[in-house]
């Protein structure tokens, strides 16, 4: 990994083995874990960009806030907030709907190409690691076989995630880190697609895979003893400014319904809460302990990729750092 004063030598260098591509459009990612500060970069980066004369938009690679109406939870940036510069991806689902990797690598890219034909620069910003890779590296997704998948479901139900989430352990223990114990969808997913290709699922994307388009990539991060009561205070802010009420809403909707959105971290604590089946307490406790496991695998995640510069989120500097990472002078 680069140290954090790693910067471009010229304006919009590519990285990696995207040197070697001849193209007119490129991407900043801005990723890391929850809680590190990408939003307030992504936004202070793309203003100044902006003020340059050099417009620049910014593309949500959270999966989460994709969903119509998952706000708090999600710390979505409300439109007021986000300084009169466009975003995109935010708020294109309903809760009932099942979130694909497949689907947002098409949108996020046509959306990057739509930004970058317009002269602007596309700015990806998220944590979700997988969301991430799809559209930076030059990655295609697997297919499916409805037998297979009904087979690994009915285990799903018999057996439990934590038995999957083994078995998965075994033959891709970097998919299996990245995935955790609890998401059984993707670990089926992920059992599914080693069974029919005999390799690795798309959370093992290696390292150094090819990139889409020539890509710089900023990393930020806070230590861990600053980010631990950061998350723990954002947990409990979370219930203070109205979870439980904005889940009571979705309900409506069909939350409870929905294959992804229902999971969500702290979305599914605020359903058990107005289930009877957790104390305001216990779901504040257990939505704390999943998020800070949450971002433990978000750091694993994105510090494969050599090619990132970090900046630490403390860094008075950190702005100037990423403008220089880009090349802006």
């Amino acid at each position: 990994m680069h140290d954090r004063r790693s910067t471009a030598s010229s304006a919009w260098l590519p990285q990696g083995r995207a040197r070697e591509q001849n193209s007119s459009r490129r991407l900043v990612a801005i990723v890391g874990a929850t809680g590190t500060g990408k939003t307030e970069l992504s936004l202070d980066l793309a203003e100044v960009l902006s003020a340059s004369g050099t417009a620049a938009e910014i593309v949500n690679a959270d999966a989460m806030q994709l969903y119509r109406g998952m706000d708090i939870g999600t710390a979505k940036l409300p439109e007021s907030e986000r300084r009169g510069i466009p975003h995109h991806l935010l708020d294109v689902l309903d809760v009932t709907a099942e979130a694909s990797v497949a689907d947002y690598q098409t949108d996020a890219r046509a959306a990057i190409d739509d930004i970058a034909a317009r002269g602007a620069v596309p700015i990806l910003v998220g944590g979700s690691g997988l969301y991430v890779s799809s559209v930076v590296f030059d990655f295609q997704f697997p297919g499916t076989d409805s037998a297979v998948r009904a087979r690994l479901e009915a285990e799903l139900v018999e057996l439990g995630p934590g038995m999957l989430h083994a078995r998965l352990k075994e033959r891709d223990p970097v998919a299996a880190e990245a995935i955790g114990a609890s998401n059984g969808r993707r670990l089926v997913r992920a059992l599914e697609v080693g069974e029919l290709t005999g390799a690795p699922f798309g959370s093992g994307l290696p390292a150094e895979s090819r990139y889409w388009l020539p890509t710089v990539t900023i990393g930020m991060r806070t230590a861990r003893e600053d980010l631990v009561p950061r998350l723990n205070e954002r947990v409990r802010a979370m219930w203070l400014n109205g979870l439980v009420d904005e889940v009571c809403g979705l309900k409506v909707r069909g939350i409870d319904r929905g294959v992804t959105a229902r999971r969500a971290i702290g979305y599914a604590q605020a359903l058990g809460q107005l289930a009877g089946e957790l104390s305001e307490a216990d779901a504040i406790d257990s939505t704390s302990a999943l998020t800070r496991r949450y971002a433990r695998r978000q750091v694993s995640w994105f510090a494969r990729n050599s090619d990132t510069t970090w900046i630490d989120s403390s860094d008075s500097d950190r702005l100037a750092i990423a403008l220089g990472v880009v090349g802006h002078d």
